[in-house]
């Protein structure tokens, strides 16, 4: 069967097929689908308050210096990566001091260890600074996520000793996903109303303050599904459907992230931890490229229909992929391709645009590489350029054809180390071909006309004669294909 009337008949099988506008004329919660987001730790970006406060990059659990001003700075350089969503991390105020067992002092520079929901973090930047970083990403159609955490606080914070009775810790912490003390963290007790209600308000009241366009819910594994479900009527009725809802439910896929979050309406959108490893295991001749194509790609497509689907390559609680990859930047432009070409919302780790070794914790968190940019904490840290440019080409790529985002999925060739795919949505059709081997390899692709096809990367153009689009994919590289208009 020719593959464009094949993916005509299962176009219901992919993410939402429309993008709507809600009453107020913002984008319904289908476009996210069609955002790349950029995840970053602002106190490992950019330092827009030299002298802030005290700072030290040679420690790794110390405060390096970067602040939401400092982020601000550095939109234009978002804007041009062809980023459309920037993801920061919690921004409430934090504790003190620091913790040991790590090896090393570490301190709470990334966040995640609230002392106070209803205060801002002064060593990120004042109130204002924060709405500036929202307001000018909205001038340049740049969507702004929060990290919002209601499963914890920090260790050893105030907030313990005002609501005593919020929490659990030490002997009071229980064995299963909901009442276990993550990492020895005082876990707040939200099956309690009065403690839902003050974490929920809370971070509402950031978003009625800064607006942001998001959240994305740090360990929501670990969080009452009433509390999400709570949660989400309250950013519908407040925000409009457009507000995201993007929940970290560690080592899910997008079959868990249906079941058990998209179907019952708890969440709007999901991390899928199962793409990194897919695709490392593929590139690494761990998995059959029939089982990758149809076993998982496929798979994932049918996730509950207009949900968010978000898939990484690194992350800040995991090596990242090119440090899988032995450091190899071949195989891991494979994978950016893979994900700039899949179904969902594509996230990218800080740097991993310009080859930062994101390797194992705690250099997964290291500061961002500005090259030769007289830019803190980074400052002459080497960047790839040609790996910065690459990326560039993806996304505009991504962003010019929707069916990458959005559209049906169908395996055209899996034999071997050659892996070839169509995605198609209405009336466009793009096929991708990755060639994971060290040799050239060839597949005859049946089509329903004779055109000639222009390869995006490189500009190359193709023939289909006799219905049959011959191509020859170089080894470790990635074709991807549209009809020449």
């Amino acid at each position: 069967m020719q593959f464009t009337k094949m993916i005509a008949t299962c176009a219901t099988l992919g993410s939402a097929s429309l993008v709507v506008a809600d009453q107020h004329g913002k984008p319904a919660l289908h476009d996210w689908n069609q955002e790349v987001l950029y995840f970053v730790i602002p106190d490992r970006f950019a330092d827009g308050l030299p002298n802030a406060h005290e700072t030290d990059p040679s420690k790794p659990g110390y405060f390096h210096g970067g602040d939401w001003k400092g982020l601000t700075n550095q939109l234009p350089y978002l804007d041009e990566l062809g980023v459309t969503a920037l993801w920061i991390t919690p921004i409430v105020d934090n504790i003190d001091g620091y913790v040991e067992g790590a090896g090393f002092p570490d301190w709470a520079y990334h966040g995640y260890w609230a002392d106070n929901f209803t205060a801002l973090d002064p060593r990120m930047g004042s109130e204002a600074d924060l709405k500036a970083l929202v307001d000018q990403a909205h001038a340049l159609n740049m969507k702004v996520l929060v990290d919002v955490v209601f499963n914890h606080v920090g260790y050893g914070s105030d907030f313990i000793d005002i609501h005593p009775d919020w929490i659990r810790q030490n002997d009071d912490c229980g064995t299963d996903d909901l009442t276990t003390c993550l990492f020895g963290l005082p876990d707040l007790k939200t099956e309690r109303p009065d403690a839902t209600r003050h974490v929920l308000n809370a971070h509402a009241a950031w978003v009625d303050r800064i607006g942001f366009d998001g959240y994305r819910i740090d360990t929501a594994k670990h969080v009452e599904p009433a509390v999400l479900a709570q949660n989400q009527s309250l950013v519908v009725d407040r925000f409009g459907p457009h507000f995201l809802t993007l929940g970290e439910v560690w080592g899910a896929d997008a079959s868990a992230l249906s079941k058990r979050y998209f179907e019952p309406g708890l969440m709007t959108g999901g991390i899928d931890f199962s793409f990194r490893g897919a695709v490392g295991d593929w590139l690494l001749g761990r998995s059959r490229t029939v089982a990758f194509a149809q076993g998982y790609l496929q798979k994932r497509h049918k996730h509950t229909p207009g949900a968010v689907l978000a898939h990484y390559l690194s992350g800040h609680d995991e090596p990242g992929l090119l440090h899988e990859l032995n450091g190899d930047k071949t195989l891991f432009k494979l994978a950016a391709g893979l994900q700039m070409t899949s179904v969902g919302m594509p996230i990218i780790y800080y740097g991993e645009e310009v080859a930062r070794d994101i390797g194992e914790w705690p250099s997964n968190r290291s500061d961002m590489p500005w090259g030769l940019a007289d830019i803190l904490p980074g400052a002459g840290q080497p960047q790839d350029l040609e790996m910065l440019d690459y990326y560039k080409r993806l996304i505009a790529i991504r962003h010019a054809s929707p069916a990458l985002s959005m559209g049906a999925f169908q395996a055209l060739s899996d034999d071997g180390d050659l892996l070839i795919f169509a995605r198609s949505q209405d009336e466009e059709t793009v096929i991708i071909a990755v060639n994971r081997g060290v040799e050239d390899a060839s597949a005859a692709i049946p089509v329903d006309h004779d055109a000639e096809w222009v390869e995006q990367l490189g500009n190359h153009l193709f023939r289909a004669t006799g219905g049959v689009l011959p191509l020859t994919v170089p080894a470790q590289s990635i074709w991807i294909l549209k009809p020449k208009p």
